[in-house]
């Protein structure tokens, strides 16, 4: 059976790439500028032929050439462009050049005219003042001769213990006549006491006096400190969403007074046990900016 194939762009680790290998995809090339996510992506890809430099700088042509495809060839472009710009956690500006990247998305699209393109981001996109620029992104995409259409997923209807929502918008393109679809919700929230079962052991980092305090006071599902995001754990909720950078490695475990360990995290993201990171820091950024592996099995099944 010939497997379906994928190009992989702001691949990061890997969380987008392991979600389509599970699906049965054959990878035929990733793209990422940053040197760590790349290390993490060459420790668990090693077959995964990689583009390491400037999506800016990747022409359609070279991009094939590295795939090995012609163009119109692939099956899918995908693609999670870097969104802080439209994040509601920071500024939100049109003119944010992190937002620009997503025009290099598009012109890939356009010069390799694959037979669907995936593209993730976060809900601020679709958010007050800035849907204008998503109904902007959404016509690019249109013209780049694509069927297109968004909907916001919530990662935890799709066996990932972790209350994520992000933005997927999915096109086909326009000559085979079919109109683009999402996954429908799989499973109910799976809770941290079922995704801790069976945990390894791994790093764990003790809270210092003053979190630990904050962590005593919170209780199960509370705020720890005076950062709405940061939380203790609740045993019987599945996580919130898991940021790249967390104070004192949070989210805080439910019964013991520290931070969460990378096995854990890994848990809660839907990465394998067997997942390589370069470091505990390392596995909290990379996670955070990752796409967890079984909602992109489930987009793209």
């Amino acid at each position: 059976m010939v497997k379906p194939t994928v190009i992989s762009t702001f691949a990061g680790c890997g969380g987008s790439s392991l979600g389509y290998q599970m699906a049965g995809f054959h990878e035929l090339l990733a793209v990422e500028w940053d040197q760590n996510a790349v290390d993490t992506f060459r420790l668990n890809f090693p077959d995964v032929p990689i583009y390491h430099g400037d999506i800016a700088k990747l022409t359609g042509e070279e991009c094939m050439r590295l795939a090995g495809i012609e163009k119109g060839a692939l099956d899918v472009l995908d693609g999670s462009p870097p969104c802080q710009g439209f994040s509601t956690a920071g500024k939100r500006k049109f003119s944010d050049p992190r937002n620009a990247l997503f025009k290099e998305y598009a012109r890939l699209l356009y010069e390799l005219q694959p037979k669907v393109f995936v593209m993730e981001n976060v809900t601020g996109m679709v958010k007050g003042y800035m849907k204008q620029a998503y109904l902007a992104i959404i016509k690019t995409l249109r013209d780049c001769g694509y069927r297109a259409k968004g909907e916001v997923l919530n990662a935890m209807y799709y066996n990932v213990p972790q209350s994520r929502e992000r933005v997927i918008i999915i096109g086909v393109r326009n000559d085979l006549g079919i109109d683009p679809s999402h996954p429908k919700p799989q499973t109910r929230p799976v809770t941290v006491r079922e995704a801790f079962v069976g945990v390894p052991k791994s790093d764990s980092q003790a809270l210092t006096e003053k979190y630990a305090e904050y962590w005593r006071k919170a209780g199960q599902g509370g705020v720890v400190g005076k950062m709405n995001q940061v939380r203790r754990l609740s045993w019987n909720e599945c996580a919130g969403t898991l940021v790249k950078s967390e104070g004192n490695g949070a989210p805080y475990h439910p019964d013991e007074c520290r931070a969460i360990s990378t096995a854990e995290r890994r848990r809660l993201a839907s990465f394998p046990d067997d997942f390589q990171f370069t470091s505990r820091d390392s596995a909290t950024l990379r996670i955070g900016n990752s796409v967890p592996p079984n909602l992109m099995r489930a987009i793209a099944e």
